[in-house]
């Protein structure tokens, strides 16, 4: 057990060695600790009606490969990471359209939307970007990978993870700008 800055005990390194022992009372801690930042990676990833299912498939492979967890890094790491692989994967496979809910903000290309109008003004904003370039703006600013990971996860050249994203973010505030000058 390490002790976090507040002096409290961590307990999820114990927990991730019971879990991996097979004890379900621990694996459940830790799906409580991490199923909402799994929840809202599906759903930035898979769309909303998707979130449930790829969440509760990230968690039964957690499960199943726990074993396998070295230790070596956080948790919560290794969980985004199996997370972020079975997502693409899935979304690979069905080639579903990405769902967003961000706001283009000068400076951060993506920020998290705080007004419901603006979330679907992007909403339809990214449904007309191809959908590699979607993918790769999701990847990059909500699942954190650095261009060599987007690279591996879509099997792509890490320059054309550099182009697609540029071309995303272009692509975006083009179609983020007011109708009028649009049409210009």
């Amino acid at each position: 057990m390490t002790r976090r800055p507040n002096g409290s005990v961590d307990a999820e390194p114990r927990d991730v060695q019971l879990a991996a022992s097979g004890n379900t009372e621990a694996f459940e801690r830790l799906y409580r600790c991490h199923v909402g930042q799994v929840w809202s990676l599906a759903r930035r990833l898979v769309g909303v009606t998707q979130a449930d299912d790829a969440t509760q498939d990230v968690f039964l492979q957690a499960w199943h490969k726990l074993p396998q967890f070295r230790g070596s890094g956080p948790f919560g790491a290794w969980l985004m990471a199996l997370a972020r692989n079975l997502m693409v994967t899935r979304m690979t496979r069905s080639e579903k359209t990405v769902e967003l809910e961000a706001v283009w903000a000068s400076g951060d290309p993506v920020a998290v939307a705080s007004d419901p109008q603006s979330t679907l003004e992007l909403d339809a904003a990214l449904d007309r970007l191809p959908q590699r370039a979607r993918q790769v703006l999701v990847l990059r600013h909500f699942a954190g990978c650095t261009h060599q990971e987007i690279a591996r996860l879509l099997t792509i050249e890490v320059g054309t993870s550099k182009s697609q994203l540029h071309r995303a973010r272009m692509l975006l505030r083009h179609e983020l700008q007011p109708r009028e000058v649009r049409d210009e």
